[in-house]
C-alpha cells in the first residue's frame, strides 16, 4: 500500500456498508491497489481479484480471498472444477477459454486490481499476464510456474511469479540442513526464503561477524529472550539456545 495518506471525504461522501452502529463497515475511498475501508476500527483494502485457474491451489486461494471479504471471480474451462470451492465461497465464475480475451471480459478483468493465473500449464500463464498487463493495465500480476527455468522469462515481462517446484526443493533443502523454520517472501521476481539453524556447538561464544554459513546471507541471531541481533553488530557474541536467522536467494 502506497506511502501516501487516504484521501479525505466529506462525511456525505463515505458509503456505508454492513450493520449500523460501532461495529459498521464503512467504504471510503478509492486507492491504488483497491478500495479501502474500516471494519471494525481497522483500515482495510478490498481488492477486485481474477484468479484463473480453478485447480487445488486456485480454488484454495478463491475461497480464502472470498472468505477476507475480497470481490473474487474465478475463470476456469471446466466448469466442474469449481466444485472444488468451497461452500462459503461468494466470488463469481465463469468458464471459457482463459486466453480469450471476450471471456476475460466477461469475468471481469477489465475492473480487476489484480491478475493471478493459476493453471497448471506454464505457457498459458505467461499469456494471461502479458495480456492483462499490456492490453488490461491490470496493476498487479502473479503467475505460477512450475519450470524454474521459464521464471527469467516472465522476469523479462516484469511478470511476478511463484514456483511451487522451487518452494518444495528448497523446503526440503532446509529440512536436511537442519532448519528450524522456514518463510519465503517476494520482492519482485525474485524469491527470498527466511529461516532459522540450529549453530554448531563450536560457534557458541564467537562473535557473529565471524560466522559463515555456505550460499547463505546470515542475518543474525534470535535470542531465547525473543530479542534480535543483527550480524553488522561487532560486539554480538553468540550464546547458548541463540537460533540463526539466514536467508537465501532460491529462484
Amino acid at each position: 500500500m502506497s506511502s501516501a495518506s487516504a484521501p479525505m471525504l466529506l462525511d456525505d461522501e463515505i458509503e456505508p456498508f454492513g450493520a449500523d452502529g460501532p461495529n459498521a463497515c464503512w467504504f471510503i475511498a478509492d486507492s491504488a491497489a483497491g478500495r479501502l475501508r474500516i471494519l471494525y476500527g481497522r483500515l482495510e483494502i478490498v481488492m477486485n481479484i481474477l484468479i484463473v485457474g480453478c485447480g487445488k491451489v486456485g480454488s484454495m486461494l478463491a475461497s480464502e480471498l472470498s472468505r477476507m471479504g475480497h470481490d473474487v471471480s474465478v475463470l476456469d474451462r471446466e466448469e466442474s472444477h469449481f466444485a472444488l470451492l468451497d461452500s462459503d465461497f461468494s466470488g463469481y465464475t465463469i468458464s471459457g477459454v482463459p486466453i480469450d480475451q471476450d471471456v476475460l471480459k466477461r469475468a471481469g478483468i477489465e475492473g480487476c486490481d489484480a491478475i493471478l493465473a493459476m493453471t497448471e500449464d506454464d505457457n498459458v500463464n505467461i499469456m494471461i499476464c502479458q495480456m492483462a498487463k499490456e492490453i488490461f493495465q491490470t496493476k498487479t500480476v502473479l503467475a505460477r510456474i512450475f519450470d524454474p527455468k521459464r521464471e527469467k522469462i516472465f522476469s523479462t515481462f516484469n511478470i511476478r511469479t511463484i514456483s511451487p517446484t522451487s518452494l518444495t526443493v528448497d523446503m526440503v533443502l532446509a529440512a536436511l540442513s537442519g532448519s528450524y523454520e522456514t518463510r519465503h517472501t517476494l520482492i519482485g521476481n525474485t524469491t527470498l526464503s527466511y529461516y532459522t539453524v540450529h549453530p554448531q556447538k563450536e560457534w557458541i561464544g564467537r562473535y557473529l561477524k565471524d560466522l559463515r554459513l555456505p550460499d547463505t546471507h546470515l542475518l543474525g541471531t534470535l535470542r531465547e529472550t525473543g530479542e534480535f541481533s543483527l550480524i553488522q553488530n561487532d560486539q554480538a557474541i553468540l550464546r547458548p539456545g541463540d537460533l540463526l536467522v539466514a536467508a537465501r536467494v532460491i529462484n
